[in-house]
């Protein structure tokens, strides 16, 4: 039998659609919501899926002495890349928890170490050419310490042009810059860095930027390495164009410390903490059980939206800041004149910094 009503059973069939359509679209948005993080650091991506979570194609490596962790993820495949949401290649992470204090032996001890694991990244010839960018703002503290590691390097690039008898063997033509950010300059850093590349035509380019992380305990206390090249303000949600092989046509190395974390992740830790202190002194109060059943994500996710009135976007850096960065700078600073100048020695390069 023909339906005598076609157009109202069409109207409500599309009305139906549209509905599961938003639904649909609404559980993504939530999903996307739980799952985003903040954070710059591979090695916390790979620790938010969890202990048990073995992904194909990623190998694990650790290594520790004194006060001083390290670790390497190595993302051999384009599907192990996908899942931690990074760049194929090899990230290594120093954690080291006292480098929050300033204590001069541990952060030559540091310098030292950083400088071991960055030369592992550098392949190659002892005339080559490097380029280091200073990534970010150095009106803003915690953003500024790209600019400030660029002021304690040792740059002969110019040497070599006009005086290359003052320098020997075991030095590297080195440049700096610190092309500063969208909002001061009105140029992409990647059109001023692309721009730079293809006048100096380096044979390897070094990106030193603030990161974002997802944890109190790494902020101002991590060093990230990498040879992925590195996407400015991802961590914060502000991402600009990358500064990898892909875009520049050479090598770049990232190093990175986390100086900021999510208000949002602040506030989950809190939460937990509470939580933990209730059922200890009232065993059975039913309240953590109620919230156990969100996951860590979500429990973010339901922060954001309390932070929403300030645009989502609240990141948190410690009062101490501004000590910090110039300390790590010089610390940064140390290790790559020492990585990338062979003939230098630390206590040469302490000299360079102070």
């Amino acid at each position: 039998m023909r339906n005598p009503y076609p157009r109202r059973a069409a109207v409500r069939w599309n009305r139906l659609s549209k509905a599961r359509g938003k639904a649909q679209a609404d559980a993504e948005q939530m999903t996307q919501g739980f799952q985003s993080v903040r954070t710059d650091l591979a090695l916390e991506a790979h620790e938010s899926l969890g202990p048990h979570k073995r992904i194909r194609g990623l190998q694990v490596e650790t290594d520790e002495e004194e006060q001083i962790r390290v670790t390497r993820l190595i993302l051999h495949t384009d599907s192990a890349a996908r899942q931690l949401g990074k760049l194929k290649g090899t990230y290594t992470t120093l954690d080291v928890p006292e480098l929050r204090h300033k204590d001069p032996d541990l952060q030559e001890r540091v310098a030292r170490r950083f400088a071991e694991e960055f030369s592992r990244y550098v392949h190659i010839a002892e005339d080559a050419v490097v380029l280091v960018i200073g990534l970010g703002n150095w009106n803003v503290t915690p953003d500024a310490l790209g600019p400030l590691v660029v002021e304690n390097l040792f740059i002969t690039r110019h040497l070599f042009n006009l005086m290359p008898e003052i320098l020997g063997e075991g030095f590297r033509a080195v440049c700096a810059v610190a092309p500063g950010v969208l909002g001061l300059t009105g140029i992409e850093t990647s059109e001023i860095v692309q721009g730079i590349v293809d006048r100096v035509h380096p044979d390897l380019v070094v990106a030193v930027d603030a990161l974002a992380s997802r944890s109190l305990e790494r902020v101002n206390a991590t060093i990230q390495i990498a040879d992925s090249g590195i996407q400015p303000g991802a961590g914060v949600g502000n991402r600009r164009r990358a500064l990898n092989r892909d875009t520049l046509g050479v090598d770049v190395i990232a190093v990175g410390i986390p100086t900021v974390v999510d208000a949002a992740t602040i506030a989950s830790d809190a939460m937990d903490l509470l939580l933990r202190q209730l059922e200890d002194k009232v065993p059975g109060n039913g309240a953590g059980k109620i919230l156990n059943q969100f996951t860590g994500d979500e429990k973010r996710a339901l922060i954001s939206e309390v932070l929403q009135p300030l645009g989502n976007n609240l990141m948190v850096t410690p009062k101490e800041i501004d000590e910090f960065v110039e300390d790590i700078a010089h610390v940064l600073g140390m290790g790559l004149n020492v990585a990338l100048h062979p003939a230098m020695t630390i206590e040469e390069a302490k000299a360079l910094t102070h």
